[in-house]
């Protein structure tokens, strides 16, 4: 089948190359001309695990090719799907979707065939009616073009395989002959037993956001017990793989820590809030305002410890942020807890130094007031305090004596709740967590 992909940027380039790799022939399509050139060399904006290989691959193979051109794809592709941003309105709670629109508008203008134009962005609920009505009003006449909405269930760092061996196909569609057109387009998934999810358009939208508000929620919930653990002189591991126990609770996503980030849970959740206010139902999500300050609260909670064990006071004090990107297995600093907490100890007056194995290219354009280090050793070199905020394979295998030869001061915080944190202790380091009853001493 001949598919086109409307934006290249995460969403885009990864379903592109996936699309590619089932076997269609795709256009990827994008204004960034720099961008595109880039693509068809196997060289994507963003680190992704398997992706370039993947992109070399399927251009190589003639099977994936880019453009700049919404009218070639337009005369080229059967089905075009849109994978544009849908970032959060400056000032607002509610979600930008001028790129959506512009981008529905640009097929609608250079249509010349039946096709069906199918939704991946994250919006708002009733976002697609509208689209469907706008599409059906600006196609040209003697042409029929459809819309379905067809939700992504990404998680960065794993997007390849969460797009060619997903865990369910959510499809919003209008007809019979539409859902059999997305049937044909997932085919090799559906044989190999994915679960496809048939619905309207409305319950494919609210696939999504329902989704990340639960996680978010889940994500809070063990955190606000890791406040609570704090006091209390719990273990809030512990507590989070006895309720992991429970097949109704399970384990995932009950890691507490600093608390999420990145462009989507944070951004979307706070689009619901608005969403359903405008629909006259706030009340029914009003608790997401409450995950979202949660959230927000583990990222103060790690600059207080960070001052507590640096005696007190930051200013003045050298201090080694292990972590940039939102999460590990990226480059992403989109709201990262780990660059938030960073800059907020700057503002007391510490001098920080920041390591990523990935994103410190990201994290200079965002945060250029801080340093930052290439290896971890540089980073942590005469430190008064070494936060670990992001989770990186490299960090939960560093070697803790090696590691207090180079600070001024063996303390750290381990944020993400991964560290061994005796094998720390054991080899004199001061160390503290997040939900767990403090230890401040080295034993």
């Amino acid at each position: 089948m001949r598919i086109s992909v409307i934006g290249t940027g995460y969403l885009g380039a990864v379903h592109a190359a996936c699309m590619a790799e089932l076997g269609h022939e795709v256009l990827g399509v994008d204004t960034d001309e720099r961008k595109t050139r880039a693509l068809a060399e196997g060289k994507a904006s963003f680190y992704e695990p398997g992706l370039a290989e993947m992109l070399v691959g399927a251009t190589g193979s003639g099977k994936l090719r880019f453009s700049t051109s919404v009218a070639e794809a337009a005369a080229f592709a059967d089905v075009h799907f849109i994978c544009v941003g849908t970032p959060q309105l400056p000032g607002a709670l509610g979600a930008d979707l001028s790129y959506v629109r512009a981008a529905l508008d640009a097929l609608a203008a250079n249509q010349t065939r039946d096709c069906l134009v199918v939704g991946k962005s994250t919006v708002p609920v009733g976002t697609a009616a509208r689209l469907a009505a706008r599409l059906a009003e600006l196609a040209p006449a003697g042409t029929r073009a459809r819309l379905a909405w067809n939700p992504e269930f990404l998680r960065e760092g794993f997007a390849v395989e969460d797009t060619l061996r997903p865990d369910r196909l959510v499809v919003g569609v209008t007809s019979d002959d539409d859902d059999a057109v997305l049937r044909n387009v997932y085919a090799s998934l559906l044989a190999a037993g994915t679960p496809y999810v048939s619905t309207d358009l409305a319950t494919a939208e609210l696939a999504k956001v329902a989704a990340n508000s639960f996680l978010a929620t889940k994500i809070s919930f063990i955190n606000a017990m890791a406040n609570i653990c704090e006091v209390a002189g719990a273990d809030v591991v512990t507590l989070a793989e006895a309720l992991g126990h429970d097949t109704r609770i399970g384990r995932r996503f009950l890691s507490a820590g600093l608390g999420f980030g990145g462009g989507c849970l944070g951004k979307d959740i706070r689009a619901f809030i608005a969403r359903a206010g405008e629909l006259g139902v706030a009340d029914s999500v009003r608790f997401l305002q409450d995950v979202d300050d949660i959230n927000n609260g583990r990222r103060r909670r790690a600059a207080d410890i960070a001052r507590e064990l640096a005696g007190g006071t930051l200013a003045g004090k050298s201090v080694a942020v292990l972590g940039a990107a939102f999460k590990p297995e990226t480059d992403d600093v989109r709201d990262s807890p780990a660059l938030s907490v960073a800059a907020a100890v700057s503002a007391e007056g510490a001098a920080v130094r920041v390591h990523d194995p990935k994103a410190l290219d990201n994290a200079r354009l965002a945060y250029p007031d801080l340093d930052y280090a290439v290896d971890v050793a540089k980073a942590c070199e005469g430190a008064d305090v070494v936060l670990h905020l992001t989770e990186w394979q490299e960090y939960r295998v560093l070697d803790p004596a090696a590691l207090r030869g180079v600070v001024r001061a063996p303390r750290i915080l381990d944020a993400r709740n991964v560290l061994a944190l005796d094998q720390w202790r054991a080899a004199g380091w001061t160390v503290r967590s997040m939900g767990m009853q403090p230890v401040t001493e080295a034993v």
